[in-house]
């Protein structure tokens, strides 16, 4: 079982670890007990956690707006909330 992420409800809850200023943007694969992100951005003016919401609202299918920081503004590691994702990335399983 992979322990970067669990269900709330229609809700999926992503631990994820953040590496800005990489060369592109892409989901590297666990991480501990996380998920390892590259990003563009750097981490200034929130532009790191914008890109991170925007890689995950493709991913997932939603809108920027489902994707909530519950934890980690300012932090590299981070707890994510996909609201109601409408897909499934191949590194997550339906447990709902």
């Amino acid at each position: 079982m992979n322990t970067f992420y669990h269900w709330e409800g229609k809700n999926l809850i992503l631990s994820v670890h953040v590496q800005p200023r990489s060369s592109r943007a892409d989901i590297v694969g666990e991480y501990g007990d996380r998920l390892k992100v590259k990003i563009t951005a750097p981490p200034v003016d929130g532009k790191a956690n914008a890109e991170v919401c925007q890689l995950f609202s493709k991913l997932f299918g939603v809108a920027k707006s489902r994707i909530i920081i519950q934890s980690g503004q300012i932090s590299r590691d981070k707890c994510l909330c996909i609201q109601s994702p409408k897909k499934l990335p191949s590194f997550i399983m339906s447990d709902s």
